[in-house]
């Protein structure tokens, strides 16, 4: 790095103050003169302080959030010629959106990390590895409730249309715990391998093969049944939503804490294929789930049980279902109950005590108040522009009730403005992840500058983009979701066979990161919009779309790379 961009990036706005101002001076007669004094703090010089502190934290979001919020706005308003509903309540819940991930953020780093690397250097030195898997196993199911993008996932059953889809309802309507539990589930074991993996150094290359096998093959089961296909895109969906901001840091902390503890950690790729596993085992688990019910109960049975339940619903709206307590109280109960299971193996299992116990206590308040902030903006801000967007898309095609004087350009020209409006979307909002920053700045470092930051993080965002109008063209033209995923997964298998351990590691953890608070919500929204508007028996599989291109991309970027060194190598000797 050269000195001048790191004064760049550690420039601060600043105030020097002398230390003899802050030191108590000696007093003739006054015993307790030198005993230090509580510094008075006037409102300045309080907004002094925390200025240049939210001012860093809300910015990340900032630009993570406007961005893509503006564009959506604008390409509904000039493109689709669709004015904005409830604007207003719009711009709060987007607000919100950037105020709640700025301070659920915060917390995370001050009040869950700490609990997540103390846990990880002690409980192997006091305890047996069978209690460690068990204890990270249900670390996995407590992660997965305390993830924002499972939320969303959750809000959207209401969505689905029992008669196209029964299955698919009943999971997302009457199965809702059992879902987020089997995922959960999916996540635990896939710390507990990942653990494994650190300890005994294993490769990722079979781990992926043996994870790939049992999904292909349910994979194929519902495929093969007509009532069961409309979950696959669920399924694979819940790949993605599972690898967001609090699984990756804290099971990684914790596996990597672990490896260290029983001297295994000094590989520099030890941190590497987590987010993989993690990503593979949800969709291994909502499969198994999906059959389960499948056994359980019939399709017409479902029908019949939502008919009856909507005839009794009542049609009367109360306080409670028109206020954002019921966001408030989903986001207490996401993060109080992780909290409390780190505090018990801390306390009760390790008799273990933090460091900086008020610190801690901070971050963990700041992570369940900005997790209820989150989910009422998820509600009024990125959900609500998510599925306008994606219910006027197709009016650039076809004619739309809800849109006046549609379609507003010839099919073959709407059909090129929707898949380019996902095309730019997916790579705009990827470029905006500052994961995959990090990332980058990761793989440049291990590679010795073989594989550039700026290289890894733009194959990454075609990738992503790439997913993701195959996703918009898989519900325009009604495409089989399968018939997509299948010869895509098939690449990427063969590319991982030639390509080295390095490479791989990357490649199948690139999709992870991809897949952030802010994009997971969005695309949703606008793929179950979108669906519903052109008629798709489901919206989901975007996600899933968006997830195996960057790994394929990746594989491709470093094979690339591999053999141009073959090839200098080769001249040079």
């Amino acid at each position: 790095m050269r000195y001048s961009q790191y004064l760049a990036q550690t420039n601060v706005r600043h105030k020097t103050v002398s230390y003899n101002l802050l030191t108590p001076k000696p007093v003739e007669g006054d015993p307790d003169a030198l005993k230090p004094k509580k510094i008075e703090m006037t409102l300045k010089s309080a907004g002094n302080l925390l200025g240049p502190y939210s001012y860093v934290r809300i910015m990340d979001q900032i630009k993570a959030v406007v961005p893509l919020a503006v564009y959506l706005i604008l390409f509904q308003v000039l493109v689709l010629r669709q004015p904005i509903d409830q604007a207003v309540s719009l711009c709060i819940g987007l607000a919100a959106v950037m105020v709640g991930l700025a301070v659920f953020m915060e917390g995370l780093s001050t009040g869950l990390m700490p609990f997540g690397k103390i846990i990880g250097d002690n409980l192997p030195k006091k305890a047996s590895m069978t209690v460690v898997y068990i204890i990270i196993g249900i670390l996995g199911v407590g992660v997965t409730f305390a993830e924002p993008a499972i939320g969303a996932l959750q809000a959207f059953g209401a969505s689905v249309d029992v008669r196209k889809a029964p299955y698919l309802f009943e999971l997302l309507n009457n199965w809702t715990l059992p879902l987020v539990l089997m995922v959960g589930a999916g996540v635990g074991i896939a710390a507990i391998l990942g653990t494994v993996r650190f300890v005994k150094g294993w490769s990722l290359k079979p781990m992926i093969y043996c994870a790939l096998t049992p999904v292909a093959l349910l994979s194929f089961y519902a495929w093969s049944d007509p009532n069961l296909v409309s979950i696959l895109g669920l399924a694979w969906d819940c790949g993605a939503v599972t690898t967001g901001p609090v699984t990756v840091p804290l099971v990684l902390s914790l596996g990597i804490g672990i490896a260290n503890a029983a001297g295994k950690g000094n590989s520099s790729l030890s941190g590497f294929g987590v987010v993989t596993l993690a990503s593979l085992f949800p969709i291994l688990a909502v499969l198994i789930l999906s059959v389960f019910v499948s056994f359980q109960v019939s399709p017409e049975q479902i029908i019949a049980a939502s008919q009856t339940a909507s005839s009794n619903a009542q049609v009367e709206l109360t306080a409670w279902d028109k206020t954002p307590l019921v966001e408030i109280v989903l986001g207490v109960r996401a993060i109080l109950p992780l909290v409390l299971f780190l505090m018990f193996v801390l306390f009760v299992i390790l008799k273990a005590t933090l460091p900086n116990r008020m610190v801690t206590f901070y971050g963990l308040t700041l992570s369940i108040l900005g997790m209820c902030i989150f989910n009422v903006g998820l509600t009024y801000g990125l959900g609500a522009i998510g599925t306008q967007t994606g219910e006027a898309l197709p009016a650039a095609f076809m004619p739309l009730d809800i849109v006046e004087h549609s379609p507003h350009y010839p099919e073959l020209i709407g059909f090129v403005i929707c898949i380019g409006f996902a095309f730019l979307l997916g790579f705009g909002s990827t470029l905006a992840e500052p994961a995959l920053n990090a990332l980058g700045l990761t793989v440049q470092e291990l590679t010795n500058g073989a594989f550039k930051k700026s290289m890894l993080m733009y194959s990454v965002a075609i990738g992503v983009a790439v997913g993701i109008a195959l996703g918009v063209a898989k519900l325009i033209f009604h495409l089989d979701l399968m018939m997509m995923l299948l010869p895509l997964y098939a690449i990427g298998i063969i590319m991982t066979v030639l390509s080295t351990e390095e490479f791989v590691n990357v490649a199948w953890d690139s999709a992870g990161v991809t897949t952030g608070p802010v994009t997971v919500p969005l695309v949703l929204a606008m793929g179950l919009g979108l669906g519903n508007a052109v008629s798709a028996v489901e919206g989901f599989g975007i996600l899933s779309l968006a997830s195996i291109c960057p790994i394929v991309a990746v594989l491709t970027m470093g094979l690339v790379i591999q053999f141009t060194q073959g090839s200098k190598a080769t001249n040079e000797s």
